[in-house]
């Protein structure tokens, strides 16, 4: 999404904990002609969302869009995992999520901006062996929707992004049922929209200022079959989750 936005002419504050991937998408994008502004940020620390929303005013003077995407998975049973699991996904995609939106929500309000929420399908049907990202998830649409809902008068845009299964990092470092992270993916990436396609789909819904966005035929009838046959749809992610290699239920 910093690529896409950055093409798109915006001007990128770019958060994230690693040092060196900010400094490699920079370097990649200045040798492209365009500049961001990367910013040493890990979303779980209060005060690391503040000082990021601070720097960003204090450099530029407002803020047009925060889009909230720091996320962390995690593959285990309920019964076996470790509760540090789901507090660390906790901490990440919902508190994350809560700490950079309230610093931000003022000067999106100026700017009658965008507040956008990369969230999943996962927070629309909880996914077996995933309990603390759905959980995340569902918090966090819940979040986006008071949030929209309390300044629907006041011109500020919410934005729920839910793609399907995407090819990312994210099931390479989902964290195991002791904490460790997973190491390889158990699906095939080939096989899944590609990130900078999401990219693209998340950056014309901000333009068009659209509430929600559900990306993927798999995810798009997933959401229906959740609203109309959920016990039918209960068996059918079992049975699917349950085909993935190491599955951790059969």
């Amino acid at each position: 999404m910093v690529e896409e936005f950055s093409r798109k002419g915006a001007t990128v504050v770019a958060a994230a904990r690693s040092e060196d991937k900010l400094s490699n998408l920079k370097s990649k994008l200045q040798a492209e002609g365009f500049e961001i502004f990367p910013f040493t940020t890990d979303v779980t620390n209060e005060n690391d969302c503040k000082n990021l929303i601070n720097s960003t005013v204090a450099r530029f003077g407002k803020i047009d869009v925060l889009i909230n995407n720091a996320g962390i998975s995690m593959r285990a049973l309920f019964d076996d995992v470790d509760l540090d699991v789901i507090k660390k996904v906790m901490d990440v995609n919902f508190w994350g999520t809560v700490y950079c939106s309230k610093f931000a929500l003022p000067y999106l309000l100026k700017s009658n901006g965008s507040l956008v929420g990369v969230s999943s399908i996962a927070g629309y049907k909880g996914l077996p062996g995933r309990t603390g990202y759905s959980a995340s998830k569902f918090a966090m649409q819940g979040l986006l929707e008071v949030i929209r809902i309390e300044n629907m008068k006041k011109g500020l845009h919410v934005l729920i992004a839910c793609p399907g299964f995407t090819t990312s990092n994210i099931r390479n470092t989902a964290l195991a049922a002791d904490g460790s992270q997973q190491g390889e993916t158990p699906r095939d990436e080939d096989k899944m929209m590609s990130a900078a396609e999401v990219a693209h789909h998340i950056s014309l819904a901000v333009h068009r200022r659209k509430r929600t966005l559900i990306l993927t035929t798999q995810g798009k009838a997933t959401v229906l079959l959740s609203k109309f046959l959920p016990k039918f749809l209960d068996k059918m992610v079992y049975n699917h989750l349950a085909k993935e290699q190491n599955s951790p239920f059969k």
